[in-house]
């Protein structure tokens, strides 16, 4: 018996712009990672500490997750 694409239960494949929005999100999360990890050694590298640490370590975090999030979702765009 052949198996059908959608199924029995209404399940589909996931369109085009919910795999671009997937791909941002997988970006955005290993963006974030290593902007902890980066952003952490370059802060504590230059002597921040305290509140200025925290907000060091966030703004890079939020650049790296964001850039790395653009670059997933052209990729999954372009692989639709």
């Amino acid at each position: 018996m052949p198996v059908t694409v959608g199924g029995p239960y209404g399940q589909s494949q996931p369109g085009c712009f919910d795999k671009i929005k997937m791909g941002f999100m997988m970006g955005c999360t290993v963006g974030m990672a290593a902007g902890a990890l980066f952003g952490t050694f370059s802060c504590l590298r230059v002597g921040m500490r305290g509140r200025e640490l925290i907000s060091g370590i966030g703004k890079t975090m939020m650049q790296s997750g964001g850039t790395f999030g653009t670059f997933m979702a052209i990729g999954m765009g372009i692989r639709c």
